[in-house]
């Protein structure tokens, strides 16, 4: 158990840091808070993708030399991922914040709970 445990720490990593950013993404009222939980649960993911994909021994799939051999490269699928995954999540991350200032602006506050006491009282 031990050895497998440290073979993959970055697996492992990921996981602790996933697990930190859900619960802060439950426990907080500040939308700032629960905005960056999220980012962290993102860079989780990503980091998790990228172990994944590297495989000890092999190199990044450009040719050179001639190689044409497949066991000799990495598969360039997970890293698209991420890459991908990166640019959407700073478009939401964008959103979200944008979203947040216009909150703040109507409300004067960030707490989630104090919003939503705010909004019951508007609808009545």
């Amino acid at each position: 158990m031990g050895a497998n445990l440290f073979s993959n720490y970055g697996e492992v990593v990921s996981v602790i840091l996933f697990v930190i950013g859900f619960g802060n993404l439950l426990l907080q009222s500040n939308l700032i808070k629960k905005i960056i939980g999220l980012n962290i649960m993102d860079t989780a993911i990503y980091l998790f993708l990228a172990e994944k994909g590297y495989i000890e021994g092999r190199i990044a799939p450009i040719v050179v030399d001639g190689i044409q051999d497949m066991e000799t490269y990495i598969n360039p699928i997970p890293s698209g991922l991420v890459l991908t995954g990166i640019v959407v999540s700073v478009s939401v991350s964008a959103l979200m914040l944008s979203i947040t200032v216009r909150l703040y602006q109507r409300y004067q506050t960030l707490d989630l709970d104090e919003i939503n006491i705010r909004l019951l009282k508007e609808g009545q």
